[in-house]
Protein backbone atom coordinates (compact mmCIF):
# COMPACT_ATOMS: atom_id res chain seq x y z
CA UNK A 1 0.00 0.00 0.00
CA UNK A 2 1.32 3.38 -1.17
CA UNK A 3 1.01 6.57 1.77
CA UNK A 4 0.24 9.09 -0.38
CA UNK A 5 1.12 11.62 2.56
CA UNK A 6 5.22 10.12 2.21
CA UNK A 7 6.87 12.94 0.76
CA UNK A 8 10.04 10.30 0.70
CA UNK A 9 11.82 10.23 -2.77
CA UNK A 10 12.19 6.89 -4.36
CA UNK A 11 14.39 5.42 -6.53
CA UNK A 12 12.30 3.24 -9.20
CA UNK A 13 15.57 3.36 -11.70
CA UNK A 14 18.26 5.92 -13.25
CA UNK A 15 18.93 6.29 -16.92
CA UNK A 16 21.14 8.84 -19.30
CA UNK A 17 19.58 11.70 -20.77
CA UNK A 18 20.75 14.63 -22.83
CA UNK A 19 19.49 17.80 -22.29
CA UNK A 20 20.19 21.95 -23.77
CA UNK A 21 23.75 22.16 -24.75
CA UNK A 22 25.92 25.45 -24.94
CA UNK A 23 28.19 26.94 -27.56
CA UNK A 24 25.27 26.37 -30.55
CA UNK A 25 23.43 28.91 -31.71
CA UNK A 26 19.69 28.49 -30.96
CA UNK A 27 19.86 25.77 -28.27
CA UNK A 28 19.03 26.32 -24.67
CA UNK A 29 20.24 25.53 -21.72
CA UNK A 30 17.66 23.09 -20.10
CA UNK A 31 16.04 24.77 -16.66
CA UNK A 32 16.26 23.23 -13.73
CA UNK A 33 13.59 23.04 -11.15
CA UNK A 34 9.84 21.22 -10.81
CA UNK A 35 7.63 21.29 -13.95
CA UNK A 36 4.35 19.82 -14.37
CA UNK A 37 2.45 17.88 -16.61
CA UNK A 38 -0.39 20.17 -16.73
CA UNK A 39 -4.06 19.73 -18.02
CA UNK A 40 -3.91 23.46 -19.55
CA UNK A 41 -1.52 21.75 -21.78
CA UNK A 42 -2.22 18.56 -24.45
CA UNK A 43 0.79 16.50 -24.86
CA UNK A 44 1.11 14.88 -28.14
CA UNK A 45 2.50 11.94 -29.65
CA UNK A 46 5.57 11.72 -32.20
CA UNK A 47 4.69 11.03 -35.76
CA UNK A 48 8.22 9.46 -36.29
CA UNK A 49 9.20 11.46 -39.60
CA UNK A 50 12.59 12.17 -40.39
CA UNK A 51 14.54 16.12 -40.43
CA UNK A 52 16.54 16.70 -43.62
CA UNK A 53 19.34 15.11 -42.03
CA UNK A 54 17.23 11.75 -41.43
CA UNK A 55 16.99 12.00 -37.97
CA UNK A 56 13.74 11.24 -36.01
CA UNK A 57 13.98 14.14 -32.88
CA UNK A 58 10.95 12.91 -31.13
CA UNK A 59 11.69 9.31 -31.53
CA UNK A 60 9.72 6.69 -33.80
CA UNK A 61 6.10 6.76 -34.04
CA UNK A 62 3.72 6.77 -31.02
CA UNK A 63 6.44 8.05 -28.79
CA UNK A 64 4.87 10.08 -25.88
CA UNK A 65 5.89 13.67 -26.00
CA UNK A 66 5.44 15.69 -22.37
CA UNK A 67 4.83 19.16 -23.23
CA UNK A 68 5.69 21.43 -19.36
CA UNK A 69 4.87 24.66 -21.02
CA UNK A 70 6.76 28.07 -21.62
CA UNK A 71 9.78 28.33 -19.58
CA UNK A 72 12.55 31.02 -19.33
CA UNK A 73 15.90 28.92 -20.01
CA UNK A 74 19.79 30.54 -20.52
CA UNK A 75 20.78 31.10 -24.03
CA UNK A 76 23.34 28.62 -24.56
CA UNK A 77 25.16 30.21 -27.32
CA UNK A 78 25.18 33.79 -25.41
CA UNK A 79 28.35 34.21 -23.07
CA UNK A 80 25.90 36.43 -20.94
CA UNK A 81 24.05 33.56 -20.76
CA UNK A 82 20.79 35.96 -21.09
CA UNK A 83 17.36 34.29 -20.81
CA UNK A 84 14.79 33.82 -23.26
CA UNK A 85 11.51 31.80 -23.58
CA UNK A 86 11.41 27.70 -24.65
CA UNK A 87 8.90 24.90 -24.98
CA UNK A 88 10.28 22.43 -22.60
CA UNK A 89 9.09 19.31 -23.64
CA UNK A 90 10.51 15.76 -22.71
CA UNK A 91 10.72 12.99 -25.27
CA UNK A 92 12.79 10.23 -26.92
CA UNK A 93 15.09 10.56 -29.29
CA UNK A 94 16.10 8.47 -32.15
CA UNK A 95 16.88 4.93 -30.86
CA UNK A 96 19.38 4.10 -34.13
CA UNK A 97 21.06 7.70 -34.18
CA UNK A 98 20.55 9.60 -31.12
CA UNK A 99 19.90 7.26 -28.16
CA UNK A 100 23.58 6.05 -27.97
CA UNK A 101 24.28 9.68 -27.27
CA UNK A 102 22.46 10.10 -24.45
CA UNK A 103 24.18 11.48 -21.36
CA UNK A 104 25.69 14.12 -22.71
CA UNK A 105 24.14 18.01 -23.04
CA UNK A 106 22.66 17.51 -26.63
CA UNK A 107 19.39 19.26 -27.48
CA UNK A 108 17.97 22.33 -28.15
CA UNK A 109 16.52 22.38 -24.49
CA UNK A 110 14.46 19.50 -24.06
CA UNK A 111 14.87 16.28 -22.62
CA UNK A 112 15.74 13.94 -24.18
CA UNK A 113 14.94 10.34 -22.37
CA UNK A 114 15.75 6.79 -24.24
CA UNK A 115 12.88 4.63 -25.68
CA UNK A 116 12.14 2.16 -23.01
CA UNK A 117 11.85 4.53 -20.37
CA UNK A 118 9.51 6.67 -22.38
CA UNK A 119 7.22 3.32 -22.55
CA UNK A 120 7.81 2.87 -19.22
CA UNK A 121 6.17 6.48 -17.90
CA UNK A 122 3.82 5.76 -21.15
CA UNK A 123 1.98 2.91 -19.96
CA UNK A 124 2.53 3.45 -16.42
CA UNK A 125 1.31 7.21 -16.22
CA UNK A 126 3.92 8.09 -14.13
CA UNK A 127 3.54 12.17 -14.99
CA UNK A 128 -0.61 11.37 -15.94
CA UNK A 129 -2.33 11.65 -12.57
CA UNK A 130 -4.42 14.65 -13.78
CA UNK A 131 -4.70 13.63 -17.48
CA UNK A 132 -5.45 10.18 -16.55
CA UNK A 133 -9.10 12.67 -14.03
CA UNK A 134 -9.46 14.91 -17.22
CA UNK A 135 -9.87 11.68 -19.39
CA UNK A 136 -12.77 11.31 -17.70
CA UNK A 137 -14.11 14.01 -19.26
CA UNK A 138 -12.53 15.43 -22.25
CA UNK A 139 -11.91 12.72 -25.53
CA UNK A 140 -8.62 14.65 -26.29
CA UNK A 141 -6.52 13.17 -22.77
CA UNK A 142 -8.51 9.61 -23.33
CA UNK A 143 -7.13 9.88 -26.91
CA UNK A 144 -3.83 10.99 -25.93
CA UNK A 145 -3.31 8.20 -22.98
CA UNK A 146 -2.11 4.52 -24.30
CA UNK A 147 -4.94 2.00 -24.21
CA UNK A 148 -2.81 -0.84 -22.99
CA UNK A 149 -1.89 1.44 -19.93
CA UNK A 150 -2.04 0.44 -16.38
CA UNK A 151 -1.59 3.56 -14.17
CA UNK A 152 0.57 3.47 -11.08
CA UNK A 153 -0.53 4.28 -7.73
CA UNK A 154 2.71 6.21 -7.54
CA UNK A 155 1.38 8.21 -10.62
CA UNK A 156 2.34 12.19 -10.06
CA UNK A 157 2.22 15.22 -12.12
CA UNK A 158 5.94 16.72 -12.44
CA UNK A 159 9.60 16.53 -13.54
CA UNK A 160 12.79 17.63 -11.38
CA UNK A 161 15.47 18.79 -13.18
CA UNK A 162 18.50 18.93 -11.23
CA UNK A 163 21.89 19.92 -12.66
CA UNK A 164 24.05 17.13 -11.78
CA UNK A 165 27.35 18.77 -12.20
CA UNK A 166 26.95 21.00 -9.16
CA UNK A 167 27.13 19.23 -5.98
CA UNK A 168 24.77 16.26 -6.29
CA UNK A 169 25.05 15.64 -2.92
CA UNK A 170 22.73 18.50 -1.69
CA UNK A 171 20.81 18.56 -4.86
CA UNK A 172 19.62 15.05 -4.75
CA UNK A 173 17.81 15.17 -1.31
CA UNK A 174 16.22 18.22 -1.48
CA UNK A 175 12.18 17.40 -1.31
CA UNK A 176 9.09 18.41 -3.45
CA UNK A 177 6.30 18.87 -2.09
CA UNK A 178 3.02 17.04 -4.45
CA UNK A 179 1.03 19.02 -6.82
Amino acid sequence: MVNLNDQTWRTLGSTRISTGTKGRKHHYITPTGVFTNSTDRLGYRAEGTKNKHGIMGNGTHGMRVWDFGWQQAAKGWLASREQGPIRLEMHATDPDLLEKRLGHTASAGCIRIPAALNVFLDRHGLLDADYEEKSRTDKRFRALLRKDRVPSPLSGVAVVVIDSSSNLKHAAFTRVHKF
